[in-house]
């Protein structure tokens, strides 16, 4: 069974950080292209970070303050974000694409308020 389980939301304050970790299972993790995805309220969803291989790449919203890394031995994703702002506040899903599978975790809240 594919397995998505994302953690590390909470309560931040602006200017503070966060680490956002998700723990895959179910498939064969080290090959599949690997996204964090966000929905802010009453908002659709946006594209936020991916890695692919040991290519990068990040929404101009949030370059130079979030980084996205991966354990492939851990079959882990990471989401470092810096400087977080209030509209940074959202749900952050976790996203594993390979061609045409796609699977998705359920998401963990990041709420950013003084």
């Amino acid at each position: 069974e594919v397995q998505l389980v994302e953690s590390g939301g909470g309560l931040v304050q602006p200017g503070g950080p966060l680490l956002l970790s998700c723990a895959a299972s179910g498939f064969t993790f080290s090959i599949y292209s690997m996204m964090w995805v966000r929905q802010a309220p009453g908002k659709g969803l946006e594209w936020v970070s991916g890695i692919s291989g040991d290519s990068t790449y990040y929404a101009d919203s949030v370059k130079g303050r979030f980084t996205i890394s991966r354990d492939n031995a851990k079959n882990l994703v990471y989401l470092q974000m810096n400087n977080l702002k209030p509209e940074d506040t959202a749900v952050y899903y976790c996203n594993a694409i390979l061609f045409f599978e796609n699977y998705w975790g359920q998401g963990t809240q990041v709420t950013v308020s003084s």
